[in-house]
């Protein structure tokens, strides 16, 4: 489905972080069948993913200054006024770690960190929305904070992006509080608090992928170098899922979606 707006609040783009551009274009327009359209750029390369000619993501070389840090996704919500989420983000406890900036006639953006440390950034648009295709495969359908204290998280995404909330019951997931995360009364993604299972790993967002069939993506994942951190699972009246390492240990998950949670409200 075609898509010309974002409300406040809602996920508008992903994009990935890569020590090797080259490589990690290749696995993902083999598991995802995008096309890419490279834009050489001074310190390397960004490359916008495509489907049917619109792009639905991106990714580029990371610089030698950010050579440190490991391949992620980094993820982008959509803002009305950049200066007044800024504030919002400030008051709430979180900070600015790069903008607002201009980026050409495309956006404004500003990279943002929660108090917990989970980075995320914001978008306003002008002439680029973001992500110009959802509700069908291969495409961002979901988002999901791992955070380290519930309270804590949804004080301040409800102040920071406005966005309203609704506990889900998934107990039968072992999960004993689910938060989900609305925008205009929309299902827009959901928070789990980590256990001690999850060990040191920091608070951070997952990104969700639709796709037809979860085992046979998940399988095509495996056979291109990519890693199966949680193998294909049910959860009851939603779909089936995985969670996914690229060759490179960026971090995703895939899901095909049951029809009534795919559903467009």
């Amino acid at each position: 489905m075609k898509v010309s707006h974002y409300k406040q609040g809602q996920p508008c783009w992903v994009e990935l972080a890569s020590h090797d551009w080259y490589a990690a274009k290749a696995f993902y327009q083999s598991l995802f069948q995008w096309q890419a359209d490279d834009m050489p750029m001074p310190e390397g390369h960004y490359t916008m993913l495509q489907l049917a000619g619109d792009d639905i993501a991106a990714m580029y070389q990371m610089p030698k200054e950010m050579e440190s840090l490991p391949i992620h996704w980094q993820l982008y919500f959509a803002v009305d006024d950049v200066e007044a989420t800024i504030k919002a983000i400030r008051l709430a406890g979180g900070q600015i770690i790069a903008g607002p900036h201009s980026v050409g006639d495309s956006g404004i953006i500003a990279v943002c960190q929660d108090p917990d440390g989970a980075r995320f950034s914001i978008w306003q648009a002008i002439n680029h929305i973001g992500i110009k295709r959802s509700f069908e495969p291969n495409t961002l359908c979901w988002v999901e904070y791992m955070c380290r204290d519930l309270a804590t998280s949804t004080d301040f995404y409800t102040q920071a992006l406005g966005f309203e909330t609704n506990s889900l019951d998934m107990s039968s997931m072992g999960i004993a509080d689910y938060v989900q995360w609305l925008v205009d009364k929309q299902a827009i993604g959901g928070m789990m608090q980590m256990t001690s299972e999850w060990g040191d790993t920091p608070p951070h967002w997952m990104l969700y992928f639709s796709v037809q069939d979860c085992d046979a993506m998940a399988q095509d994942a495996e056979a291109l170098g990519g890693r199966i951190c949680v193998p294909p699972t049910d959860i009851p009246d939603v779909g089936r899922f995985a969670v996914i390492d690229d060759p490179q240990g960026g971090t995703f998950s895939i899901i095909a979606l049951t029809e009534v949670a795919s559903e467009v409200e």
